[in-house]
């Protein structure tokens, strides 16, 4: 199996992990690398119960124009007109980057749990979305190690069925988040911190 080119340590990741909105279509790695990335970040990432229900879209190139092409159609019919603007300048900015990552649940796996474990059914859901943002910050920790910058966004379920239908996937599949990504071209914004001692408890 194809190994990751990713050396810094984990807690450096996290710390340096941040929302990247100025990205550029470069990248310091291959897709090959981000590839690898991608599939040992599903491959190893937990889940409840082992249902492995987290499913990732990797968009590159061309892949990765048309979805925010599809992303800004779809905002158009939605977004008055006269308040577009900001919007546009999000979506060029998605545009601009290297490419990006398609986060889904796959329900089927969810609800044959739900019928498998009934005493639990009303918290599969719950816990699939718990998978599911625990592969997101595995896969933005792995890319920032990496040396690229990323956001995460939330444009479902406004542009599901349209996404579905353009590369062919299960109608079973939901999206919850995409993640564009590429060469930062400037920093993230100052980040403030609330007291570790009102969100951190300690007995001893």
């Amino acid at each position: 199996m194809a190994t990751t080119t990713v050396t810094k340590d984990l807690m450096a990741a996290l710390r340096d992990r941040r929302s990247i909105y100025g990205i550029s279509a470069e990248s310091p790695i291959s897709d090959e690398e981000i590839q690898n990335i991608i599939e040992e970040t599903v491959r190893h990432t937990p889940s409840a119960f082992n249902s492995q229900s987290t499913r990732v879209v990797l968009l590159l190139g061309k892949q990765h124009d048309r979805l925010w092409e599809i992303t800004t159609d779809v905002l158009k019919a939605v977004v008055p007109a006269d308040q577009f603007t900001s919007t546009q300048q999000k979506m060029d900015s998605f545009h601009q980057g290297h490419g990006t990552v398609l986060f889904f649940e796959d329900m089927a796996v969810v609800e044959g749990l739900q019928k498998q474990f009934p005493l639990y059914q009303e918290n599969f859901p719950v816990w699939a979305e718990h998978t599911n943002a625990m592969h997101q910050l595995v896969v933005w920790m792995a890319i920032e190690a990496a040396g690229l910058g990323a956001s995460l966004q939330h444009y479902n379920p406004l542009i599901d069925e349209r996404v579905k239908a353009e590369w062919n996937l299960p109608s079973a599949w939901k999206l919850i988040a995409q993640m564009p990504f590429g060469k930062p071209t400037a920093p993230a914004g100052e980040k403030q911190f609330q007291p570790l001692t009102d969100r951190v408890k300690v007995f001893r």
